[in-house]
């Protein structure tokens, strides 16, 4: 089966449970097969746990939620030793973290110094604890919600940490039809044991995962996406454009996607769907600018997008 069939019948899954969002799943699974992370900005309620839960099921993995807060701490999440009477000696007792998906909720309201505590996880697959280093599960993949209207007692994600997140993206509300069918219907949670894992064993997914950064790009749509990287350094409303890993997650996140579409090169219209995605949360605009990050990038893309 190809991985275009595959990954079709693997959102149809996850459709079964989070109707009327397929094009959401696609692009989480997109940062995932990239070996990347997601940061959903959303309001409450529109099912953002509900789709990760149906993501972990039906890649078979497992999967944790820790709800962030004020006072959540660095070892609330990634574990702490702890003295064992009967061993004589302290033990390490592991963290949420420790898990193939982690869905950090509402990251926001924790500290920069608990958020900073996710920084070396999310880019090396491990965590260090009084100066022992211990390896994450593998897969490991990090979905972040953040309330985009809620202000008190949040602090907003420092660029560093936006860096580390491969695409940002809003879940919104389900159109008019599937959202009468949801609320007039069971609750969707209960849909959760529905779901068939599609994928047999976790190696698989490593061998997806190596087969889509194998995707091909061709030259011109290098050098295409390399002037949109310069162009947003260059940009008069911009104090601070893409930086270099920002450039390498846009194109290793377009492979990954591209893959799932049975695709053995990256299209130029790859790249344009997915620049907002990639690269609007990484770039600082000056004071004076009235535009979003978004319509920025958006511009430079109308501006430099190549005909095909």
């Amino acid at each position: 089966m190809s991985s275009g069939r595959i990954f079709l019948k693997i959102l149809e899954e996850i459709e079964k449970v989070v109707k009327g969002k397929r094009d959401v799943a696609e692009y989480i699974l997109g940062a995932f097969l990239s070996q990347g992370h997601v940061l959903i900005e959303d309001v409450p309620g529109v099912g953002k746990t509900l789709l990760a839960l149906a993501i972990s099921k039906v890649l078979g993995l497992e999967f944790r939620r820790f709800q962030f807060t004020s006072d959540t701490l660095p070892s609330d999440i990634i574990g702490v030793y702890i003295y064992d009477e009967r061993k004589k000696d302290f033990i390490f007792k592991p963290g949420p973290i420790f898990t193939n998906i982690f869905l950090a909720d509402e990251i926001n309201r924790a500290s920069p110094k608990t958020q900073s505590a996710l920084l070396e996880a999310m880019a090396e697959g491990k965590v260090t604890v009084e100066g022992k280093t211990h390896p994450l599960p593998e897969p490991f993949f990090v979905i972040a919600t953040q309330n985009p209207y809620e202000e008190w007692g949040t602090f907003p994600l420092p660029i560093s940490q936006l860096d580390r997140f491969t695409i940002k993206i809003s879940v919104g509300y389900p159109p008019e039809e599937i959202e009468k069918e949801i609320i007039s219907g069971e609750n969707p949670y209960n849909k959760l044991n529905t779901i068939r894992v599609m994928i047999p064993n976790p190696s698989y997914l490593n061998t997806f995962i190596k087969k889509a950064q194998k995707t091909r790009v061709p030259d011109e749509s290098l050098e295409w996406a390399y002037r949109i990287i310069l162009e947003s350094r260059n940009h008069p409303e911009v104090k601070i454009g893409i930086s270099t890993r920002g450039a390498l997650q846009w194109i290793n996140y377009s492979k990954a996607l591209a893959f799932m579409r049975d695709l053995d090169f990256l299209p130029n219209h790859i790249l344009r769907e997915t620049a907002p995605l990639v690269l609007s949360h990484r770039i600082i605009l000056k004071e004076s600018s009235l535009k979003t990050p978004k319509e920025i990038i958006l511009e430079i893309i109308n501006q430099k997008a190549p005909e095909s």
